[in-house]
């Protein structure tokens, strides 16, 4: 290719961009983005960690009015800990944290503050539903002690998760765990791969996303939720979100919630999935398939 054609074809893609993203700072419907960190944002176990473009995409629709919230079962410190290590090129409007709280920007700059009373009410939730259930995780305590080598984590004196050494034992606990709690069904659990953290049933990444959507009068149908795993599927099963997704890494269960909702299913892993869904959903008649 000699300069001249590399120059026409070279202003040619600068047009289809810019057409682009002038499409996306009129027409695009998505004004509330909730993505997963962790297998979904961020690679684990392949390069890149996080997909440029994805990031960039993420950053127009921001510019164009839309509301970015990470939805992560990371606490609040370890996030940050993720943004830095990662190095995120931007950073999110609002972040659900630990599966359930919810948070907006302080008025310190990079402090993060309760929005609303939603995590007030989730801590007094769970503290009664502790303390009510004692005896359910009482027998979980001992089934896990007695009959695998998974590792119990504590909050002060609370039982607040495990995990396990295999998805195959993951597998045995979590059977245990919903015959033991069939007579307390508010005692629920959340889980990733080998890790598992019990929780109040009404709260889960759905409901702090749900809540978020009420705070800020963003409506069902201008959502986009993506996630990978289990503890996803609560925003990805299309009662919060009309615009669930997965990058090709997500699991079975996951592939299939955001299919029976109407969503898309990646065939990309990872950001680069999440950039795939994306485009289809900013730009569908473009970019589908």
């Amino acid at each position: 290719m000699n300069r001249d054609q590399f120059a026409v074809e070279n202003r040619s893609e600068l047009r289809v961009e810019h057409e682009f993203l002038d499409c996306l700072q009129m027409h695009s419907p998505i004004k509330l983005l909730s993505i997963d960190f962790d297998g979904t944002l961020v690679s684990r176990v392949s390069e890149p960690v996080l997909d440029a473009q994805c990031m960039e995409l993420i950053r127009e629709l921001q510019k164009a009015g839309a509301i970015w919230t990470i939805n992560t079962g990371r606490s609040v410190d370890l996030l940050e800990s993720g943004l830095a290590d990662f190095a995120f090129p931007i950073r999110p409007d609002f972040i659900l944290t630990t599966e359930r709280d919810v948070f907006r920007p302080g008025q310190n700059g990079d402090q993060w503050e309760p929005f609303g009373d939603w995590n007030e009410r989730c801590a007094r939730d769970h503290a009664e539903l502790f303390s009510s259930a004692n005896s359910v995780l009482v027998e979980v305590v001992d089934f896990v002690n007695q009959n695998t080598k998974a590792r119990l984590i504590y909050d002060a004196q609370r039982l607040e998760g495990l995990v396990a050494e295999s998805d195959e034992e993951m597998e045995r606990i979590v059977e245990f765990i919903e015959r033991a709690r069939a007579e307390h069904p508010n005692l629920d659990y959340q889980r990733n791969t080998v890790y598992l953290r019990f929780c109040h049933a009404d709260y889960h990444k759905g409901a702090a996303l749900a809540e978020l959507a009420r705070l800020l009068e963003i409506p069902r149908e201008n959502i986009f939720a993506a996630g990978d795993h289990h503890n996803d599927i609560s925003m990805l099963d299309g009662k919060v979100a009309a615009m669930p997704s997965c990058p090709a890494n997500a699991i079975d269960e996951v592939q299939d919630a955001v299919r029976n909702a109407g969503g898309y299913v990646a065939q990309k892993d990872c950001g680069a999935g999440v950039h795939e869904a994306l485009l289809h959903f900013v730009s569908p008649e473009n970019f589908r398939g």
